[in-house]
């Protein structure tokens, strides 16, 4: 006996591909990539920059307890990151496709819950009650809904072409995203939710930041509707006669994959030295340069990079590959920051303009992070003959978690084992010149080493060269084939 939903299914899903076949991979694709991690990092950005002086400002929560808030929800993390990807991995896809779906499904949810985490009026309740208040919400938004959207999210690129020059394209303008969002975020929200008192004193105004998480959450979700009109899956596997691994043998396959290890790895590195590095920037230019006016212009220059480098970036990527351009940028950019670490530059504007360069040379590798996880994807599949894209993403994207976290602790450790020493009566105290070479030390060293350590990752360890890359494609079409032909 036929069954009649299982016909319309594949009617729908041939449609689809038809459709898919006569809209060429463009701009819209580009922008509503763009537009995904722009309505991502509405509330990340906002989370990450004053959930915590919200908590213990607004709030009234100790700063230990919030800190405890963070590391639990990284633990449930390690299970809705990988769980989602499960889920996402096991559904069948419809006229949509696999992952766009999971975009208009959470997008309510995610930006619900991003507002209800910055809700002020939780500070006149009893204290027991704005402990659970902040633990439920928390995690609802970034361990479930977050998640929910992200995964499927960071996923999709993989499904919307399997060109390497247009996925290094998806992955510039995520960056993009990213960039702009935290230009949106980081530099206007301040200068609403920040007041002055009669001291001179910067108070955190509870109200102003539920209003901005409201404004953001119309915001969020016309980038959401964007990414999910204007994207198309054209990369789209019916998994339902595919191999099915178990439990078992999907973790031994991920273990071993070698390019989903060496990207953790090269990841890892990158955001501890990266990070470190920012958090040292407010001491470099505070207490090195004592100029924080070019700390402002050092971070639109990151941003300036970023911009500069997108047009080329799917070129770049076609000619000489992803793991091969990126190496050799990073490589570039550890030698100019060797040479900063030696030269022990005196001028601020100098040193700004010098870190441009170094920005071009580890940019070109930041725009193609995301593109190196749609050909690690792609790798899995090949190799293990099951589609699992969600679930390789989410593995990697709670490492890039776990990374977070290291580098935000490693930066407090790093300030006090140099021995910076820290105000207690409001009164600026000026550092020992051995505290500032320190710190200007760690700002340089850092990434020279990191860099050179992430190029020599993808040199000899990540095993994706363009010529490898050119061979999955090839079986996987081959794959594809077969799985149409059995339809």
């Amino acid at each position: 006996m036929i069954n009649v939903s299982d016909v319309k299914a594949k009617a729908a899903l041939q449609q689809e591909e038809e459709r898919a076949a006569h809209r060429p991979f463009g701009w819209k694709d580009k922008i509503a990539y763009m537009c995904g991690d722009f309505g991502n990092d509405f509330f990340f950005i906002l989370a990450s920059s004053f959930l915590m002086v919200f908590y213990t400002n607004v709030l009234g929560i100790p700063g230990a307890l919030v800190g405890t808030l963070f590391l639990v929800s990284r633990c449930v993390d390690a299970f809705t990151d990988i769980g989602m990807g499960r889920i996402v991995d096991k559904s069948k896809p419809n006229a949509a496709g696999r992952y766009r779906p999971w975009i208009k499904r959470m997008m309510l949810p995610v930006v619900a819950a991003g507002v209800i985490m910055f809700v002020p009026w939780v500070a006149h309740l009893p204290y027991t009650f704005r402990i659970v208040y902040i633990f439920v919400t928390y995690i609802l938004w970034g361990s479930f809904c977050y998640t929910g959207i992200n995964i499927p999210y960071g996923s999709m690129a993989s499904a919307i072409t399997d060109k390497p020059g247009e996925r290094a394209m998806l992955s510039t303008f995520r960056s993009i995203g990213a960039s702009l969002a935290g230009l949106f975020v980081g530099s206007l929200t301040p200068l609403f939710v920040y007041t002055t008192d009669a001291a001179g004193n910067q108070v955190l105004q509870g109200n102003r930041v539920f209003m901005v998480a409201c404004i953001f959450a119309v915001l969020a979700l016309i980038c959401y509707t964007i990414c999910y009109k204007w994207s198309v899956e054209r990369i789209i596997v019916d998994n339902s006669n595919q191999k099915q691994l178990s439990a078992k043998d999907l973790v031994k396959a991920l273990v071993t994959n070698r390019a989903l290890v060496s990207m953790i790895a090269a990841a890892i590195v990158s955001l501890l030295a990266m990070l470190l590095a920012q958090s040292m920037n407010m001491y470099l230019y505070m207490d090195y340069f004592k100029n924080i006016g070019a700390m402002s212009v050092a971070g639109m220059m990151m941003t300036a990079c970023t911009l500069l480098l997108a047009p080329f970036a799917g070129k770049i990527a076609d000619k000489f590959g992803k793991k091969e351009a990126s190496a050799f940028g990073l490589l570039f950019s550890a030698a100019i920051y060797a040479f900063l670490f030696f030269a022990r530059i005196q001028n601020a504007w100098l040193y700004c303009g010098i870190l441009f360069f170094a920005n071009i040379g580890s940019g070109i590798f930041n725009l193609m992070l995301w593109a190196f996880i749609s050909d690690v994807i792609d790798y899995q599949t090949v190799e293990t003959g099951s589609c699992d894209g969600g679930t390789v993403y989410g593995v990697y994207s709670f490492s890039r978690k776990i990374g977070q976290a290291l580098a935000g602790g490693l930066g407090g450790f790093v300030i006090s084992a140099i021995g910076y020493q820290v105000s207690t009566g409001g009164q600026a105290i000026v550092q020992s010149e051995a505290v500032t070479s320190a710190i200007y030390s760690v700002t340089t060293g850092v990434p020279a080493v990191g860099f050179v350590v992430i190029a020599l990752i993808l040199i000899f360890w990540y095993p994706l060269s363009k010529k490898k890359m050119t061979e999955i494609k090839s079986k996987l079409d081959a794959m594809n084939a077969e799985v149409e032909e059995s339809l």
